[in-house]
């Protein structure tokens, strides 16, 4: 079993063929939504293939250590990180082709009008060891 990454962008990727951001939609249409990828994901848990997933709040903050007996540093929130990044799914399945067979699947999740997004979703595999440190 290899372990995957789906992303849900809210910007960045190519425009989806639905095209009208979620704040436009019904609440009706937000509820379908919610409900598909709910239902996307017990299924998954049935197959053992679903690890995790959530949704993300637009808050967000950088932080960053600067140095021993200081506080953190922070700066933010940055549109670049929380415009861009709506949430995420992690999938443990048996081969590439089934991770890409099932993010094709979640991009069809229901969006305005009730019609399928056909949003783009990024599909990245965890790494399977830590990289080799040579020296």
């Amino acid at each position: 079993m290899a372990k995957y990454l789906l992303l849900k962008h809210y910007r960045g990727a190519p425009a989806p063929v639905n095209n009208v951001p979620m704040d436009q939609w019904t609440p009706a249409e937000v509820s379908a939504h919610v409900r598909f990828m709910h239902d996307f994901a017990v299924r998954l848990e049935e197959t053992g293939e679903y690890v995790d997933g959530q949704g993300l709040a637009p808050e967000g903050t950088w932080v960053r250590y600067d140095g021993e007996g200081r506080p953190p540093v922070t700066d933010g929130p940055f549109a670049e990180t929380k415009d861009l990044i709506a949430g995420w799914m992690v999938i443990d399945v048996d081969s590439y082709e089934r991770a890409l067979e099932l993010a094709a699947e979640l991009s069809a999740a229901p969006g305005a009008g009730g019609e399928p997004i056909h949003e783009w979703l990024e599909l990245r595999p965890f790494l399977s060891a830590p990289p080799t440190i040579t020296e």
